[in-house]
């Protein structure tokens, strides 16, 4: 339940009533094997790159592939953030039961994740949660509250690759770019690690950006790129 304090009001729904089945997967379908699952904290400063950028359905997608396979607070603090992505889809869309129910359930998550467990600043985002669970109009009037990790911004060029990895593909899928292309761009990109070149890796890092025309720009030059490539591999098996 969110507490009276937490927002000056009434209280809201209660977990039981959060909302959406498409925005909690099942846990039948979670990996059997935690080893397969990105690092939380790929997965989170990924999401937290997209997210800041204004994609915030994207954002899920990171910490839902982190989340799937594990339990306690890690998975506390990964629904969380995963519900109050989904709460502000559904506020915008005018669901106001599907914003208020994950707004509350998303606040409990969060609430049970201590501050000394979690790198992430979530103060902001509890008292976002608390004041949408009962007036889910606030998403309309106030911006979704800033993620900070470990007290800073997260950039795009202070991603590790697996993270850089993992927030492509979600921006590829949400912007319905060829992953096909994106994946090999990928494949390519963690081939060039170690070579000194960083061809593949800097575009990839643009389809990152929040300008629609210079995410054009990038995947047009990295679709070269990758059709250059494909045209070696191709020559090369045809020696043999």
């Amino acid at each position: 339940m969110v507490p009276d304090e937490e927002v000056n009001g009434g209280d809201g729904p209660s977990r039981d009533d959060a909302a959406a089945e498409d925005d909690a997967p099942a846990v039948d379908d979670a990996a059997d094997d935690e080893d397969d699952a990105p690092a939380v904290d790929d997965a989170l400063r990924a999401g937290i790159v997209l997210y800041e950028r204004g994609y915030h359905h994207a954002a899920h997608d990171p910490w839902e592939a982190a989340w799937l396979p594990r339990d306690g607070t890690d998975a506390d603090l990964l629904q969380g953030l995963i519900q109050l992505t989904a709460a502000v889809h559904h506020a915008r869309d005018h669901n106001w039961s599907g914003a208020t129910g994950l707004a509350t359930s998303g606040y409990e998550y969060l609430a049970a994740v201590p501050d000394d467990h979690a790198p992430v600043d979530l103060d902001p985002a509890r008292r976002f949660l608390a004041r949408l669970a009962v007036d889910p109009e606030h998403a309309e009037r106030h911006d979704p509250p800033p993620l900070r990790y470990e007290g800073g911004a997260v950039g795009v060029d202070g991603l590790g690759f697996d993270a850089l990895a993992l927030a492509v593909g979600a921006v590829a899928e949400e912007t319905s770019l060829d992953e096909g292309i994106v994946a090999d761009a990928i494949r390519y990109a963690r081939e060039e690690q170690g070579s000194g070149q960083a061809r593949f890796r800097g575009l990839l890092a643009d389809l990152v950006a929040e300008d629609p025309e210079r995410r054009a720009v990038a995947y047009a030059r990295l679709e070269s790129h990758v059709d250059r490539e494909r045209a070696k591999e191709r020559d090369v098996e045809g020696l043999f």
